[in-house]
């Protein structure tokens, strides 16, 4: 009777095994597709890599009618613009990524790299062309928006947009910065006197921000609002962009910088949201590793809110206040609210590895919060989107059996200058926006802004909100892909 038992028991165990095998996702092939997504809003002369073939060379001439290289970069969304904040927080995410997870991403490890060095490269360029100035912008974004055109064909005034010490921008400067200084650490290794002219660069660029404070919003006004305004001010940024310094340099002067300057910077403040915007709870979880690992007592504070911040986001805990849909998806906001299930889930895991490392938890109350805990909870977000939900699609394009196929994104719902060398005009590409049909190019590890709060999506190419994609939706998932790809028993 007991062998019965015990070979029933096994039976079980062994069924559940396999389909915990079968319903998991193949992490490594979404971490691919997630870092091919780049390539596709590459913006400039293209390489001889360039593996999304569809798209050809774009922007040749941005900058020179201003005597200025402006050439390259990203296209951050749909459109054809390159809005500086969101490109430069792009970059940092991206190259936060590698440094976390980088060993875990097996022969993805360069081309997650070299996505890195397209966004360094463009913001070296923006950072050096001329002192105490940042070129943080090209293209026009009101008449870019009237227009739906492929950037191959694109006609709209590429306009180009700076703050200086007259017209600041210390936000916008001190997320370059650390964008910078990530990469430098990126680099470290591979090419050191790049990652040295990285980390010089930021240093400069900092200073340039601290020194003259301001919001590049009130600068630049509607050129950047309210497309990218910078709601949460620039004290966010300027911890941000100290602690990556810090990191990245090993110099006292930054850890002395945000000692003196943390408090007036919001380090006592408790934020629940990270994103291209808000930049606070990020700056703690980076911070607290000092705390974590090397005691530094000056960074208790900082664990302290990051602990706060982790507490908001499990269930059961007295500290719990975020938002779920009945699919169990974190909901934020209604336009793009991929982009805070991301980076929330990109925080998770590396708050997770920071405790792990030190053999430590979260106390939420009564309740422990293990790091086991925090990566099950970033992993019901990451599955969520390739395909675990009441839906049953996968937010990624390209990923999976059922994927959204119509695309907000002007040069991927137009037929391809190789299909279509002829020009399509600004009011021609309309008829493609409009239309029913499937895009014709594939935006392959594009995640979109995803569904709405009660887990329902359209798949209308109109419904910008829901159907857009953006280089910082991406960035984060790179980190989290990677962990799953290359953590045993997790896909």
């Amino acid at each position: 009777m007991e062998t019965k038992k015990l070979c029933f028991l096994l039976t079980c165990l062994c069924l559940l095994y396999h389909s915990c095998l079968v319903s998991a996702f193949n992490y490594a092939d979404a971490l691919e597709k997630s870092i091919l997504f780049f390539e596709g809003q590459r913006s400039g002369r293209l390489p001889a890599d360039q593996r999304m073939t569809w798209r050809g060379n774009s922007g040749l001439s941005d900058g020179y009618p201003y005597h200025v290289d402006l050439v390259g970069g990203y296209y951050d969304a749909g459109d054809n613009v390159k809005f500086g904040l969101p490109m430069a927080f792009t970059t940092t995410m991206l190259a936060w990524s590698v440094i976390e997870f980088g060993g875990l991403m097996r022969g993805e490890a360069g081309h997650a790299k070299a996505a890195v060095r397209w966004g360094t490269d463009y913001l070296l360029k923006a950072a050096t062309a001329a002192p105490n100035t940042l070129y943080v912008q090209v293209a026009n974004p009101t008449q870019d928006h009237q227009c739906w055109e492929r950037p191959e064909d694109m006609d709209t005034p590429r306009s180009v947009y700076r703050v200086t010490s007259q017209n600041p921008g210390s936000d916008v400067a001190a997320e370059t910065a650390a964008a910078l200084a990530a990469g430098s650490i990126v680099f470290r290794r591979s090419d050191p006197a790049y990652s040295a002219k990285l980390l010089h660069t930021a240093m400069r660029v900092f200073d340039f921000a601290d020194r003259y404070r301001g919001s590049y919003s009130d600068s630049l006004s509607s050129a950047v609002c309210p497309f990218y305004c910078s709601y949460s001010g620039y004290h966010d940024e300027l911890l941000w962009g100290a602690a990556w310094l810090h990191r990245a340099s090993n110099n006292f002067s930054y850890m002395s910088y945000i000692q003196s300057n943390g408090l007036t910077l919001g380090a006592q403040d408790d934020d629940f949201s990270f994103s291209w915007d808000d930049k606070r709870v990020g700056a703690k979880i980076l911070l607290s590793k000092g705390f974590l690992r090397n005691k530094i007592q000056a960074f208790q504070l900082y664990k302290v809110h990051s602990d706060n911040y982790i507490c908001s986001l499990v269930p059961g805990t007295s500290s719990f206040q975020a938002q779920y849909t009945p699919g169990g998806l974190l909901y934020k906001e209604s336009e793009s609210n991929l982009q805070y299930v991301t980076a929330t889930s990109f925080l998770l895991l590396t708050y997770a590895k920071y405790l792990r490392s030190s053999n430590a938890a979260v106390s939420c109350g009564s309740s422990l919060v293990t790091a086991g805990k925090l990566i099950s909870l970033a992993k019901t977000q990451v599955d969520y989107i390739l395909g675990h939900n009441p839906a049953k699609m996968s937010y990624m394009v390209g990923f999976g059996l059922r994927y959204p196929t119509h695309v907000h994104h002007r040069g991927s719902s137009i037929p391809s200058v190789h299909a279509h060398p002829g020009r399509v005009s600004c009011n021609d590409g309309f008829q493609y926006l409009h239309s029913n049909s499937p895009n014709p190019n594939v935006l392959v590890g594009a995640v979109l802004g995803g569904p709405d709060s009660r887990d329902g999506f359209a798949d209308d190419r109109s419904d910008y909100q829901q159907s857009e994609p953006a280089t910082y939706i991406n960035a984060p998932m790179v980190g989290a892909l990677a962990f799953f790809a290359g953590t045993p028993l997790m896909g």
